[in-house]
């Protein structure tokens, strides 16, 4: 047996896991219909591959019809949802690993707008921020009914196949009867720590009363809100003392914070440039208080957090989710000694980012996760070796690199600059930020192992690919800011880039207009600010970088608000003139009627890239397929067949910003979808 404590087997009641290692409660918002259908399960079951000790499923499954997801959730109010249950814990079993599910009531986190145009219910009528719902305060009928689902559901899941359930408590129904913040209910389920926690220990009681004393249930709450006048360690040690106590419950999932917001919810579950682990020591309290199985997960991305977490007595199982969504098969890596091999969590959220948008979770850099049904986590050989010639080093080309590399080919890349990374070098020039790097560090790892040879600071024309007789060519060569957007006065404004990069200093007035809502406007930002500038980011949007989305929002604005910058929407930048040693903005509005000037003495224009093709277009008559991609095959996840020259001797294909201006998941998915059939 392994000495290394990650891999020690752990009883919990009367289930064994393998190791101690978990995939803890969360939704990707892969389901259909409410149901855990094909795509659910393979995203489940290619982590118990992996090696998991044990996944858990659904983050906020719905128990009540006036608990309707936010996002795309398990639907376990119904019972047409066993089946789906049965076919999803056998799959799993399968693979050697446990299986448990979250289940919860949102409360006041929802919307009344939704399927069945409920109120929204609450032990108060205070209002959510993030979700903007006035909640009904609930009335006795109301308790009774929500225990009473709590109840079916435990039990559907139990006939499902599920190994336990776990309840949620952390901004959702269950604590808002615990804060004071959030009850003020009269009775007796309002007022006293005895009353406020009077709800979950009847839900409790109900919910054993059905699946009986063996059945393993546990709760994930929240143990400090770290908000005024809401429960305090003081308070939370001892609710935790209380759940123990009570003989209800097998396990504790511990958090700490608030999710009210979205800086509440990032302080949670942190992003990059966050530090890692920061609740770790606060769950260790409360393991030592209560002597009982403690779980917890918050921005655990590498192997050494997790080993120090389990070694040191902190917890007894560590959750490594969005590790998981990154790789799948850490626990694998781990036995195998192969942990150089894990691919790194870069904490860019990208994947929760995108479910509180209401899309489906992805990994910003594995375009397999989510996608296991069409795309492989593990790369297949090629029945036979062809040579791969990739123009480009950045997240596109080296994905291409590493996946054509892992297939067996002989694979040349050539790069104009001296080191990989393309725009990612750039984005990691933000201390917070840094974390990025990782991306592109273990893809050169990796191809270094598999052999890739690379050419630096070396300019491929037509003939220089040619000479390499590819049977194979991408196009990986991105693009470079596109700033001419403007009436008059394009040659006066700088790009976000020449900001980032240092190649423009910053001067002491600056206004930032911003047309794309991505991150290389705010890191601008970032930059003139921290230098003294005074800084307007000015936006023709309703809201402002939209592209960056909510939780990675709010580093930027606790760094941005406290620098004074201001930030101005629906107005936009129209033309430039020069007025001395400054410039004349003029800004007008995409509603109409307004034209207005303002003296500045910098302008920077963010407005996305136009792509660097020139390269393609120059092979694109001698490819077989004169770069041209079949939707229908790309789409359906089968190898490319276009022939539109017979006599051509290598195909074309053209991936990332080289054919617009996106990002680096959708780089990243053009290499891998094309690559994974050569």
């Amino acid at each position: 047996m392994s000495g290394d404590p990650l891999l020690q087997p752990y009883q919990l009641k009367n289930l064994t896991l393998r190791n101690r290692i978990i995939v803890t409660s969360h939704e990707p918002a892969y389901p259909e219909d409410g149901m855990p259908k094909e795509r659910y399960r393979a995203y489940h079951v290619e982590r118990a591959k992996g090696g998991v000790a044990m996944t858990m499923t659904a983050g906020s499954a719905a128990v009540s019809k006036d608990s309707p997801p936010v996002f795309n959730n398990l639907l376990v109010y119904k019972d047409e949802v066993v089946p789906w249950m049965k076919e999803l814990t056998d799959a799993v079993h399968e693979q050697g690993a446990a299986i448990m599910i979250q289940l919860t009531h949102l409360g006041r986190r929802t919307r009344w707008d939704k399927e069945f145009w409920l109120p929204v219910v609450s032990p108060s009528h205070n209002r959510e921020a993030a979700h903007r719902a006035f909640p009904k305060k609930m009335e006795d009928w109301d308790i009774e009914r929500i225990i009473k689902d709590y109840a079916d559901a435990a039990e559907r899941m139990k006939a499902g196949g599920m190994d336990g359930i776990e309840l949620q408590a952390y901004g959702h129904l269950m604590d808002q009867f615990w804060s004071p913040l959030t009850n003020d209910l009269e009775g007796p389920y309002g007022g006293s720590l005895d009353n406020r926690l009077r709800f979950t220990f009847d839900v409790l009681t109900a919910i054993r009363e059905r699946v009986g004393p063996d059945y393993i249930v546990g709760i994930r709450y929240t143990g400090d809100e770290e908000l005024p006048g809401g429960i305090n360690e003081t308070e939370g040690l001892e609710i935790s003392k209380r759940l123990k106590d009570s003989g209800l419950i097998d396990f504790l999932n511990v958090v700490r914070g608030h999710i009210d917001t979205d800086p509440g919810l990032t302080d949670v579950i942190p992003i990059q440039g966050m530090a890692n682990s920061p609740h770790l020591e606060f769950a260790g309290k409360i393991r030592e208080a209560t002597g009982f199985p403690t779980f917890h997960a918050a921005k655990i991305p590498d192997v050494a957090t997790a080993r120090y977490a389990i070694a040191s007595g902190k917890v007894d199982l560590v959750g490594m989710t969005r590790a998981h969504m990154t790789d799948p098969h850490i626990v694998r890596k781990i036995v195998e000694k192969r942990e150089d091999d894990i691919r790194p969590c870069v904490g860019a959220n990208y994947c929760l980012d995108r479910i509180y948008q209401g899309g489906a979770a992805f990994c910003i850099h594995n375009a397999a996760t989510g996608r296991e049904v069409s795309m492989p986590q593990v790369i297949a050989k090629a029945d036979s070796r062809k040579k791969v010639v990739i123009v480009g080093a950045g997240p596109a080309g080296l994905e291409a690199a590493r996946v054509s590399a892992e297939r067996g080919h002989e694979v040349v890349v050539f790069e104009l600059a001296s080191e990989p990374g393309g725009q990612i070098r750039l984005t990691a020039q933000s201390p917070r930020r840094r974390e990025m790097m990782s991306i592109i560090d273990w893809r050169m790892s990796q191809c270094e192992k598999h052999g890739v040879t690379f050419h630096f600071d070396t300019w491929a024309d037509a003939e220089t690919i040619q000479e390499q007789a590819p049977d194979v060519v991408f196009i990986a060569t991105g693009g470079l800011p596109h700033t001419e957007v403007l009436t008059e006065g394009n040659e006066l404004v700088n790009s976000s880039w020449d900001l980032i990069s240092g190649d423009v200093k910053p001067r002491e007035n600056i206004l930032i207009f911003d047309d794309a809502g991505d991150h290389a406007a705010m890191q601008a930002a970032e930059v003139a600010a921290a230098a003294g500038a005074k800084v307007e980011i000015m936006t023709p949007d309703r809201s402002f970088a939209p592209e960056v989305m909510a939780m990675n929002l709010v580093p930027y604005m606790r760094s941005l608000q406290k620098q004074d910058v201001t930030f101005t929407v629906t107005y936009r930048l129209s033309a430039v003139r020069k007025n001395g040693n400054q410039l004349v903005a003029v800004v007008g509005s995409d509603y109409g009627g307004v034209e207005k000037e303002r003296i500045v003495d910098q302008i920077i224009v963010n407005h996305g890239t136009r792509p660097l093709d020139d390269l393609y277009f120059e092979l694109k008559e001698s490819s077989v397929n004169h770069g041209e991609i079949s939707h229908d095959e790309l789409t359906g996840g089968h190898p490319q067949t276009v022939v539109r020259n017979p006599q051509g001797t290598f195909r074309l294909f053209r991936i990332g910003d080289a054919v617009s201006a996106r990002n680096t998941h959708a780089a990243i998915f053009d290499a891998l979808r094309l690559a994974k059939d050569i």
